[in-house]
């Protein structure tokens, strides 16, 4: 493995995911055999707390071939299919969720697919997997205004709190999306780390608020998840989605600029 650490970035775990989640959703059985491949590779798996306390204690040394299993949004199969996958091995994983998708929070909107309610949000914490933010009603963060972007992040770690009895550390940004006003946000709300996309390996340098996550879709295969955890040929493997993200950020920061000038003349 090289010196950067393969943070993946699930979706949905699911025999038949819906439209809306397909691409970034994983069979049950694909999950099961990645987490093969995790332990046949000699991987440590690690929560998102867990690597930020390594690199802010240097002289406590990672373990061997340190990787994260998140997931975000939280889809119900989370806990059907890929928590026994995981508890078979003993691994660590995050989940990142949408608060308002969740089922039981009082002022629910839904989600892109049957979504975990409390009940086996809980389950998940108390099997070992750390539950971070990822928003209330998953916007494109950089895209708000301040009330609006202090509201999501706020309201997503109080119910966290309510819900769970303690406050979520760890937060991901939804889409991947941030700027340095978002993460100034999150950690003047209060959370000690938070991860992006980028689809490269995490390294320290990138700093605390911008970690860089690799995803994982229904159509990554054994050999190309394996060359995930080593690290081995990921600009090629994410050659497209690079293009597309440089594209479309030209589109964004055009965005912003013309809301800007807009708030401007008021």
């Amino acid at each position: 493995m090289s010196s950067g650490i393969p943070i993946l970035m699930y979706h949905s775990v699911a025999r038949r995911p819906n439209e809306a989640t397909h691409d970034l959703s994983v069979a049950p059985e694909a999950f099961a055999e990645q987490m093969e491949v995790v332990r046949a590779l000699g991987c440590t798996p690690l929560t998102t707390a867990q690597l930020a306390w390594h690199w802010r204690n240097p002289g406590r040394p990672l373990p061997t071939r340190p990787v994260l299993i998140t997931f975000d949004d939280g889809y119900e199969g989370v806990h059907r299919h890929a928590l026994p996958a995981l508890a078979r091995h003993g691994y660590a994983s995050t989940l990142f969720v949408v608060t308002a998708w969740l089922r039981g929070t009082y002022d629910n909107r839904g989600g892109l697919d049957t979504m975990l309610d409390w009940d086996q949000v809980r389950d998940l914490a108390a099997a070992g997997t750390e539950i971070g933010g990822h928003s209330h009603t998953h916007p494109q963060l950089d895209q708000l205004g301040d009330d609006a972007l202090w509201f999501e992040l706020v309201r997503c770690r109080e119910i966290l709190a309510d819900e769970l009895g303690t406050p979520p550390v760890s937060f991901a940004y939804p889409y991947g999306y941030s700027c340095r006003r978002v993460r100034d946000a999150v950690r003047g709300v209060g959370f000690g780390q938070s991860l992006a996309v980028g689809n490269a390996l995490a390294r320290r340098r990138q700093g605390p608020y911008a970690l860089r996550r690799v995803t994982v879709r229904r159509s990554t295969g054994v050999d190309e998840f394996e060359r995930l955890l080593l690290g081995r040929s990921i600009t090629r493997c994410f050659a497209r989605d690079r293009v597309l993200s440089k594209g479309y950020a030209i589109v964004r920061r055009a965005r912003q600029a013309r809301r800007k000038a807009a708030r401007a003349r008021v």
